[in-house]
């Protein structure tokens, strides 16, 4: 091999062909060997991987070369979620099967994974669409379903207008779609559930014990599972006979003397006292074209119908309000009932402003006086109560909501009670391409599982998808199945997709066994998943839904030792690229423009014409400004992609595309080819050289892998690959020396060895030239080289000590900082702050000083 370059195309496929056929990373039962079970968040095959995948894997992969060198027995698997509407999609409007679109994806996905050479096993690929994984997933459901953790009722659901299904609250964002970006609507459906809420209090109290997640996921969730207590209050009604009291749920009974109307949802039981009048008629169909999500309801408009109701305030019984149905308050929430305090909640004050009602100040900051009113602002700080009779003076909140309560509890008027923001989780989608759910309906609609024998219900193949609504309707023969000598019919909604990623770590511990989902022996060995990575959108939807059916299956199998299906998960930012558009605001891709300054930039079409540059953002097909990994794999080699990913920026950050940092990349890895090339000449020379033992080299050797060690836990990869052009720069000065050092090539091998999760095609090319070993292992430290070179500062947090951090000699201000925000027991201290200025006196100590 020429010496002078480093043919990446060679060496990168001799190498992922040894790890695909060596027995190294298929993972098995070792009961004497320690465990870890690496996984990352497996993708959608969606025809080709983009940046994020690279990203995602090679972090993941870094780990999993890093436990098993360190002689951990390592599970790093792969699957593939594979159910969903893209396919559909592209199958309707393509003429195509999904089934077919989809395999293809999978097929092209995974040879170019392959190509970064990833650690991976093969062995245990999953697909979710695949019969020998629903199968499972319907046995699961049924179990579930004796259990009553899964029922069926009437229910308004969020209605995806374009992709025509149902979403769950965690699929909507800002008020839309999740993947259509359509405006979702109000839709009352049947449908299934899974009965999340009954695990609300266990999956907030389960974020206690997640030392290794981002405080920031246990934060998202732990406000979307939204407990909190308030008071039961029975408000006596007047208006109508049939109608003696309307009973709402509230966190705010404090500010009950600002009451100044009721509102309801459409779907409440007095709703039928309405029933036949055309102008509620016509204000529930408008109610409709608003979603079920706080972020839609929020969004929009707040409109009302006036009933004929008034309610009378439980705690000043001469006060009358008048009673409203409104098209924000809904049925699963408490009573379907709300109490309107306008000059403290937003949405009751636009509500208020709309419709002319009375705004009545009970709260006040405790700078202001008696006068203080609110007008187009609501109030929802901390103050006084006032306004309010016997409640004056209590402090807000501190006094005021318990006071309250008390009360309310004492006139026997409400009660204290503890309220869950968290809804059951709707799982029917009304769409052909997904695991169908094994329930079938008796002649009379009588509901009837699907007897296991028969599983799997097998989706039908080659039909017409091109039809209004869920295809599976249309299918009649399909539908017919004959269950205890009676003719039935399958029902034709399918499971949501994240139900499919919901269990898939347990099923990739035994994901041949053709008789269980999973085998308990298997999944109490290799759970809980010790390393989950994937990114922070998933914070809520995939990672609560999964800690939720951990416990589901517990529930019904109670020889699993774990509730918590994932130890340590860490989120990794997204990759950025600038973007472009010509002068028609027409989205250009990176390779239709070019640039001769780096400033300004010009169309390749029409050279003349310049383009407009936009800030960097996560890469995305509909902006075009994504880079194709493949062609960046055949122009540099793996081994380059990987270390120019992993140096940008810290991995839980978001990194920023750059044409010059990956040719920099492979630029370095043809210069350390070289620096390996001299070495291993060096080494080859040694009988005609003295021989000298350099303990510098010791002291480098064994600082650096404890510098490596320290940044591989704390995915400080960035760090690491710092740290590689240290080794380079020192050892090129090592061969400057006129004597042949004795411990050059024990080193370098101990070098190369730490560098195998980083260029693993390198590494091992260089290893194999320089030694006949193959059974590498991480180098052990010899801690009388570290002594010299570690220091303890102290962290100070606005002039008060917080702990210590042991780092090595000579750190920089900057890289500290970064450390003291990485440090999990400093971070409660500094989140969502913003650093003002700092003080810092070298190796010894740095005071953070905070607003």
């Amino acid at each position: 091999m020429d010496p002078e370059r480093y043919n990446f195309k060679v060496v990168e496929e001799k190498w992922q062909n040894y790890w695909l056929e060596n027995k190294t990373f298929k993972a098995e039962i070792i009961e004497d060997k320690k465990k870890f079970y690496c996984l990352e968040m497996f993708p959608y095959p969606s025809g080709k991987i983009h940046m994020g995948h690279v990203r995602n894997y090679t972090i993941g992969d870094v780990l999993a070369r890093y436990k098993s060198l360190q002689g951990y027995n390592v599970l790093h698997p792969m699957g593939w979620d594979s159910f969903g509407m893209p396919a559909e999609n592209a199958a309707r409007q393509n003429n195509l099967d999904p089934k077919n679109w989809t395999e293809k994806n999978i097929f092209t996905m995974k040879a170019q994974l392959k190509k970064l050479g990833l650690s991976i096993d093969w062995n245990r690929e999953i697909s979710t669409c695949s019969p020998d994984y629903y199968k499972h997933q319907q046995r699961f459901f049924l179990e579930l379903y004796d259990k009553g953790l899964v029922y069926r009722k009437e229910n308004y659901v969020n209605w995806d207008p374009v992709d025509e299904t149902v979403l769950a609250n965690e699929q909507v964002i800002d008020g839309k779609g999740w993947r259509s970006g359509a405006p979702v609507e109000r839709k009352k459906l049947s449908q299934w559930f899974f009965n999340i809420s009954k695990f609300s209090e266990d999956l907030l109290q389960g974020l206690d014990q997640l030392n290794e997640w981002p405080n920031k996921v246990k934060v998202m969730q732990k406000n979307w599972i939204g407990k909190s207590f308030g008071c039961e209050i029975d408000f006596k009604v007047e208006g109508n006979p049939e109608v003696k009291s309307i009973s709402c749920f509230t966190t705010r009974p404090d500010t009950l003397f600002g009451f100044s109307f009721l509102a309801v949802s459409v779907d409440h039981p007095i709703s039928k006292l309405y029933e036949n009048n055309e102008e509620f008629i016509n204000f529930k169909a408008a109610c409709s074209k608003t979603g079920t999500t706080e972020e839609s309801i929020a969004q929009a408009d707040k409109i009302g119908f006036k009933t004929n109701l008034t309610a009378i305030n439980p705690l000043d019984e001469s006060k009358q309000v008048p009673v409203y149905f409104a098209n924000f308050v809904l049925m699963d929430y408490g009573f379907g009932a709300v109490f309107g305090c306008p000059a403290h909640d937003q949405r009751d004050l636009d509500f208020a402003l709309k419709y002319n009602l009375d705004v009545i100040s009970v709260v006040k900051p405790n700078d202001k006086g008696n006068d203080f009113k609110v007008s187009k602002e609501a109030y929802t700080g901390p103050g006084v109560i006032f306004n309010s009779k016997f409640l004056d003076g209590l402090k807000v909140p501190e006094q005021s909501i318990i006071e309250t309560i008390k009360i309310l509890e004492e006139r026997k008027i409400g009660k204290k009670k503890i309220n869950f923001r968290l809804k059951d989780w709707g799982v029917s989608r009304q769409r052909y391409w997904g695991c169908p759910i094994p329930i079938a309906y008796k002649k009379n609609n009588e509901i009837i599982k699907v007897p296991l024998e028969k599983l799997p219900i097998k989706l039908p193949e080659n039909i017409n998808l091109n039809t209004n609504g869920n295809p599976l309707d249309h299918q009649e023969n399909w539908r017919k199945i004959i269950i205890d000598d009676e003719e039935c019919m399958l029902e034709t909604d399918t499971l949501d997709t994240f139900v499919d990623s919901s269990w898939y770590f347990l099923r990739f511990c035994s994901p041949k066994n053709e008789d269980l989902g999973f085998d308990i022996d298997e999944v109490n060995y290799w759970m809980p998943v010790d390393q989950y990575i994937g990114g922070v959108e998933h914070a809520i939807l995939h990672l609560l839904y999964s800690r939720f059916f951990t416990r589901a299956l517990d529930y019904k199998i109670d020889k699993i030792k774990i509730k918590e299906p994932f130890k340590g998960l860490f989120t990794q930012g997204m990759v950025c690229h600038e973007t472009y558009k010509d002068q028609n605001n027409k989205w250009l891709s990176p390779d239709e423009v070019f640039s001769e300054n780096g400033k300004e930039f010009f169309s390749k079409k029409n050279i003349s014409e310049k383009i407009k540059v936009g800030p960097p953002e996560s890469m995305s097909k509909s902006k075009k400004n994504t880079i194709d990994p493949e062609q960046m794999i055949k122009d540099y080699g793996a081994d380059a992609v990987r270390l120019f990913i992993l140096s940008d920026s810290p991995p839980e950050k978001d990194v920023q595309w750059s044409d010059q940092g990956m040719i920099a990349s492979y630029k370095f890895i043809q210069k350390f080819w070289i620096l390996h090339k001299k070495i291993v000449l060096s080494s080859q020379q040694q009988q005609k050289r003295d021989r000298d033992f350099n303990e510098s080299l010791e002291e480098f050797t064994n600082q650096t892998i404890n510098k490596i060690n320290v940044s591989l836990n704390k995915f400080s990869y960035n760090v690491i690959i710092a740290n590689l052009h240290e080794i380079y720069t020192f050892f090129n000065k090592i061969l400057e020396g006129k004597s042949f050092n004795e411990n050059l090539i024990s080193n370098y091998i101990k070098i190369l060895t730490i560098m195998i999760p980083i260029t693993p095609h390198l590494a091992s090319e260089c290893l194999e030239e320089i030694t006949t070993n193959k059974d590498y292992l991480w180098p052990e430290i010899k801690d009388k080289y570290l002594q010299s070179n570690q220091c303890k500062i102290v962290i100070q947090i606005n002039g008060k000590k917080r702990g210590l951090i042991l780092m090595e000699k000579n750190i920089k201000e900057s890289d500290l900082i970064e450390e003291v925000k990485k440090t999990k027991e400093l971070q409660r201290f500094i989140e969502e702050k913003i650093i003002i200025k700092t003080i810092f006196i070298k190796d010894k100590l740095i005071n953070l000083i905070l607003k």
